[in-house]
């Protein structure tokens, strides 16, 4: 079956639209618009929190020690991940065969394997030792970070408009 793309859609794009997921969140008069709510609020707590934390390895705001920058974003940020996750499978279940097979999902989903590899090797490379200032590294991924979860955000809109 082509989609409106020219594409057909892959199987397990049919399948988790023909889902009970799918089926639900197509016919309920309020979990797809509640997902759509909660997926909002979850970008907002990750990408707020991402960039602010990203910006004081930057150097922005050096009054606030790094430790606890970190202490007090990166939950919020895992927070704000966890939600994206859950609201965005409900989602996808709703329209997946349409999503599948959209170039804007497929930036976004490129962006995300960036961004969380990203984080990875920040964490485990780049981590400032304790008591130290964020260096070159840290300073260089941190801006990557940032440009990487705008454009996951900046793509996941344009997916309606694709």
């Amino acid at each position: 079956m082509e989609h409106g793309t020219g594409i057909s859609p892959p199987d397990w794009a049919v399948w988790l639209e023909a889902s009970a997921l799918g089926e639900v969140a197509r016919n309920s008069l309020w979990l797809y618009p509640a997902a759509s709510i909660a997926h909002v609020l979850g970008i907002a707590l990750l990408v707020g929190s991402i960039v602010s934390f990203d910006l004081r390895v930057l150097g922005v705001a050096r009054a606030v020690p790094f430790p606890a920058a970190a202490q007090l974003l990166l939950p919020v940020a895992r927070t704000g991940f966890a939600i994206i996750v859950a609201s965005g499978a409900v989602m996808l279940a709703a329209d997946a065969t349409h999503v599948a097979t959209n170039d804007a999902f497929a930036v976004k989903m490129v962006l995300v394997v960036l961004a969380l590899t990203n984080v990875l090797f920040f964490h485990r490379v780049a981590w400032p030792a304790e008591g130290r200032e964020p260096g070159q590294l840290a300073r260089t991924l941190a801006a990557f970070s940032a440009t990487l979860w705008l454009g996951v955000a900046s793509s996941g809109r344009a997916i309606a408009y694709f």
